[in-house]
């Protein structure tokens, strides 16, 4: 255990403090493995899965070495997607708390171009991006990459995967050789390797096998043949196990949309998450399903990659992956830090071949099961816990968490029990609240203030 204490390592007594105000005890496997590498200034390859703990591995790696009364951008994190960008930069801002006048900024796609231009011309130290949006920025002469020392590739393979590979590889060509670049992907394709021999410096390479136990996950196969019989088969599932919150997989953007169609037609709570929405709509998706305002998520892989979302009750896999680590990553997202989790998972007889392929990758035999009895397809869908109310106004109106709770709870107010996730943007908050409280929610906001002022609020 002394081992994998964060005191062991090289770093400066603040960045030490921090971790301990933070709660970080002992390291997890990954930090454990390629933070003395990291900090020693070697290339990297990491493999492994989301919920790791690789984010502040490779975050005080670029802290240790940043030095903050250059205000240059020194470290380039490229992320799949928008959502793993904010997670990433959130947590670099709160490893970097102890440092002062540290400038983390996050230039994504799905948002406006101009407060990104306003942040550039003002300066930062660290950048989180998406591959596209960096690229545009430094076509446009926008971003200055040339101080940069420290590259972090994450979610590598899923960047590949998206058809990223050439904008990548213009990135990395403006960032000076002499960098230390750290690769993190949850696989290990050809593409990952080709990247590494021309681009990184005789990289150290840690492999870690899932972040979860997989002994904690319960998995059943059910083997159907029609579409209507999978439909019914996922209906029958959701309906005798009623998990409160319940991620279902499917292999194409289609899919995914026309089964919540589906679904909702049915009346389960349901919204899709997949590459074809907006980002406002993709942004609400994820918060909705985060607070248990929305007990089922289709989503695609793409679209659920890297995504902060706690542990759910239950991995339904609707087609088999079309990869054998793609399926183990699927059900990950279930039974984590301990807890008991369900995966299922339907297939037909031309989807046999994968189910025989993944037996011999899970090393088990793989027999169909009984699916409960169709009586429950007569059964009332149970439906989310939560509701999600949308306030017009965020940070810049200065609203803070207490602020809402407060307004809440104030005189002829609900429950503080009855007040769920908080999350305030730039310009919006949303708050979940016990759905049998929605409408009292909604007078006791809309007829009171928050700092004073009055703010639309309304239900999502």
């Amino acid at each position: 255990m002394s081992q994998s204490k964060f005191s062991n390592l090289r770093l400066s007594a603040d960045l030490l403090g921090n971790l301990e105000t933070l709660g970080y005890e002992a390291m997890t496997p990954i930090q454990a493995k390629a933070l003395p590498f990291i900090l020693e200034g070697h290339d990297l390859i990491g493999q492994a899965k989301t919920g790791s703990g690789k984010t502040a591995a490779f975050a005080l790696g670029l802290l240790s070495s940043l030095k903050p009364e250059q205000y240059l951008v020194q470290s380039l994190v490229l992320c799949p997607t928008r959502e793993l960008a904010d997670q990433v930069a959130k947590q670099i801002r709160k490893l970097a708390r102890a440092i002062p006048n540290i400038k983390v900024l996050t230039l994504c796609g799905g948002v406006p171009m101009g407060p990104q231009i306003g942040s550039l011309e003002s300066g930062a130290h660290i950048v989180v991006g998406t591959p596209g949006r960096i690229e545009d920025h430094l076509r446009r002469g926008r971003l200055n990459l040339k101080k940069v020392n420290t590259l972090v590739l994450d979610e590598a393979d899923r960047m590949l995967e998206m058809g990223f590979q050439d904008t990548l590889e213009k990135i990395i060509e403006q960032v000076p050789k002499g960098r230390q670049t750290l690769l993190f992907s949850a696989t290990y394709p050809k593409e990952i390797k080709s990247i590494a021999k021309r681009f990184m410096n005789e990289p150290e390479l840690v492999q870690l096998e899932s972040s979860h136990d997989d002994s904690s996950i319960q998995q059943h196969f059910y083997q159907i043949e029609t579409k209507e019989q999978r439909f019914d088969a996922l209906c029958i599932l959701l309906l005798e196990h009623n998990p409160q919150s319940s991620l279902i997989f499917c292999n194409t953007k289609r899919e995914a949309q026309e089964l919540a169609d589906k679904l909702k037609q049915k009346n389960f709570s349901v919204a899709a998450l997949h590459g074809d929405l907006d980002q406002r709509d993709r942004d609400q998706t994820l918060i909705r399903f985060s607070n248990k305002s929305v007990a089922v998520l289709v989503a695609t892989d793409v679209a659920a990659r890297g995504l902060d979302i706690d542990s759910v009750d239950a991995v339904i896999n609707y087609h088999i992956a079309q990869e054998n680590e793609v399926h183990t990553h699927r059900i990950g997202r279930t039974g984590r830090a301990g807890a008991a989790g369900c995966a299922y998972a339907l297939y037909n007889s031309k989807e046999q071949y994968k189910v025989a392929q993944l037996g011999l990758y899970l090393d088990r035999d793989i027999l169909p099961e009984q699916l409960p009895s169709r009586v429950l397809l007569n059964k009332i869908p149970t439906q989310a816990a939560m509701a999600t109310l949308k306030i017009d106004g965020g940070k810049k109106q200065k609203i803070r968490p207490g602020d809402i709770l407060g307004a809440l709870t104030g005189e002829n107010g609900i429950a503080g029990s009855e007040v769920g996730k908080i999350d305030i943007g730039e310009n919006w908050s949303y708050v979940a609240v016990s759905r049998d409280k929605t409408k009292a929610a909604l007078r006791k906001l809309g007829e009171g203030k928050l700092k004073g002022k009055s703010f639309r609020v309304r239900r999502l």
